[in-house]
Parts: structure tokens; C-alpha cells; sequence
């Protein structure tokens, strides 16, 4: 079977994307960040919440830390969308009968569960509360401090997300029809997240959640290319 070459040029669509977010990352004299045009935040004192600046209000604050609506909710949304890829990951072992896909697999889960971890973390510097998805996801067990909220957006709201009919396709099947409902799944999951970071790209402000992005972006890029050659590689 061949992989549908949409996914092939997402992939490459979001390499320019990821192209243009390390250049912005790395630029040795960048231009001073204008006046945003939504509301920022600025975090507060350890255990206290982090404050709304609105946008006439930001002028003259310098290089003050401060982050937009758009570095947070990409932080909070990106943490409920790799908790699904994670449980995704972990039907796999009773699942698949491939060696190399549970590996991949494997990997998946770790990678992303740590990255729900560090997001937690920034939420948390910045005064924000964690959703609940994070506690279950996470790569390490946590000690319940710290806000946490429920999980705000629902699958329809983040692109690439499985519903929970699909969700209950995936935990049904076995074998080869399991391998390729994953494969087809995670890629479509995948190109969800670079949406995503191309979406962060022209809102976000604060420059470690771009680098992030940008690591993301980087992974799950090389991801849906191990992905598509696993996928035409399933007997039949």
C-alpha cells in the first residue's frame, strides 16, 4: 500500500515552517518584538497567578518577561494532544505483532510524555494552570502541587486529534489492521501538531516556547517519514 502523498506534502509544507521558526530562533541581532496585539502575560511571584497586560498597557515595558495568550494556549492545548498520542502509544504492545512498530512506538510515548512534562513545568513558572491530561501522560508521577484545570478543548478543536469513535477502532483492532489504523492515525496526529506550531509561529512571543515548537516540530517531521515508510511496508 502507498501513503497518501497529502501527508507526504504536509510534512513538507511544515519543514518550511520549521525552517522559518529555527531562523527566527537563531537570528544573532533580532528586531525589537513589536506591541502585541493581543493580551500578554506577565508571571507572577512563586504561588501567585500570572497578570493580563492588555495591549495598550505593554508599551514601554521594555524587554519585560512577558508572553502572549498565544505561547500559553499553545502550551495547554499541545499537552491534551500529546496525552492522546501517548495513550495511542501504549495500545500498541498488546496490539501489534511488529517488533519494529512497537518500538517506534516506544519512543513516541517517552518523547512525548516528557514533553508534557516540560510543558507543565513553563505553565506552571508562568502562574498558569496544568490540565488534567498532564498528570496521567506524564513521564514522571507528580506530587498534585500546582494548579491544574480541566482539559478545555475538546478533540474537535485541536487538528489531527482522533474522536472517540476512532479512538475505539484503534483499541478493537489487532494485528496488521491495528498496525495500519496507528500508522494512518498517529500521521494524521502528527500533521495536527505541525498545524499547530505553524499556527504558534505568527502569535507566539516568548522565544522559549518558539524553540520548543521548534523541537517539536523537528521530531514529529521525521516521525510522519518513519511513519509513511512503515505504513507502505504493512502486507496488503
Amino acid at each position: 500500500m502507498t501513503t497518501d502523498p497529502r501527508l507526504r506534502r504536509t510534512a513538507l509544507t511544515c519543514a518550511v515552517v520549521l525552517a522559518a521558526l529555527v531562523a527566527g530562533c537563531t537570528a544573532e541581532e533580532p528586531a525589537p518584538a513589536p506591541t502585541p496585539s493581543s493580551a500578554v502575560l506577565a508571571p507572577g511571584k512563586p504561588g501567585e497567578p500570572a497578570e493580563t497586560i492588555a495591549p495598550e498597557d505593554y508599551e514601554g515595558m521594555g524587554d519585560a518577561d512577558v508572553v502572549t495568550d498565544a505561547d500559553a494556549d499553545f502550551m495547554t492545548r499541545m499537552i491534551g494532544h500529546h496525552a492522546q498520542a501517548v495513550e495511542m502509544a501504549q495500545l500498541v504492545p498488546d496490539r501489534s505483532e511488529s517488533a519494529p512498530l512497537a518500538k517506534f512506538a516506544d519512543r513516541i510515548r517517552l518523547t512525548q510524555a516528557g514533553e508534557i512534562d516540560y510543558m507543565s513545568r513553563w505553565l506552571e513558572d508562568q502562574g498558569l494552570p496544568v490540565p488534567a491530561a498532564a498528570t496521567a501522560s506524564s513521564a514522571a508521577p507528580s506530587d498534585g502541587s500546582g494548579p491544574r484545570a480541566p482539559q478545555a478543548h475538546d478533540h474537535g478543536s485541536m487538528p489531527g486529534m482522533l474522536t472517540d469513535a476512532e479512538m475505539t477502532d484503534l483499541a478493537d483492532a489487532e494485528g496488521t489492521a491495528f498496525d495500519r489504523l496507528f500508522l494512518e492515525g498517529m500521521i494524521k496526529h502528527h500533521a495536527g501538531a505541525l498545524e499547530m506550531v505553524d499556527e504558534l509561529s505568527s502569535a507566539g512571543r516568548d522565544e522559549t516556547v518558539q524553540e520548543f515548537a521548534a523541537n517539536v516540530a523537528a521530531d514529529q517531521i521525521a516521525e510522519i517519514d518513519r511513519m509513511s515508510r512503515l505504513l507502505d511496508e504493512l502486507p496488503g
